[in-house]
């Protein structure tokens, strides 16, 4: 007696309950709500739907009884931003019509970094400016003023004083 279900495969491997082989077709696992998810009386450690509401597969990586349902996929609404890496903005005179590049400054700070050995060479990032939108929360309004930022995460802004050590402006990134 076999202990392994195969479809499409006579030989289905050994460590998987069950092996799906298909060159030409993917999987549909239970697709619901989140709603229709939390009503799940009981739900294993472990299981995975893909939930509708927040568009990602989630899992149970809680127990029966005290469930908790995490996003595995990137669509997860609570993982869907970041803030931007430090960066230097010149702002040591009175100008007008700056601009930086919001997406390279980025970009530039995942490629090459001092690294272990073992480490690869490049930090993983988003390779498409275009897969962003670009926020500014929050900045210093003595220094800073005319703020607008591009669709290709080009920000466009004006110096109106001299800044000190304490001047601030906060980027965030977030996934479209």
């Amino acid at each position: 007696m076999k202990a392994q279900v195969g479809i499409n495969t006579v030989s289905p491997h050994q460590s998987a309950a069950l092996d799906i082989e298909s060159t030409s077709k993917g999987m549909l696992i239970p697709r619901m709500t989140t709603v229709q998810k939390t009503a799940i009386a009981n739900p294993a450690p472990g299981l995975i739907i893909y939930d509708t509401t927040l568009r990602c597969i989630s899992q149970n990586a809680g127990t029966a009884t005290d469930p908790a349902w995490v996003c595995l996929s990137q669509k997860d609404a609570q993982s869907g931003f970041f803030y931007m890496p430090t960066i230097a903005v010149d702002a040591s005179k009175v100008v007008t019509g700056k601009t930086i590049d919001l997406y390279d400054e980025y970009k530039k700070q995942f490629t090459a970094p001092t690294k272990n050995p073992s480490a690869p060479v490049n930090i993983p990032y988003f390779t498409t400016r275009t897969d962003l939108y670009y926020y500014i929360t929050n900045y210093d309004a003595d220094v800073l003023d005319n703020i607008s930022i591009s669709n290709q995460g080009v920000m466009t802004y004006d110096i109106k004083e001299e800044s000190d050590y304490d001047s601030f402006i906060t980027v965030v990134f977030v996934l479209k």
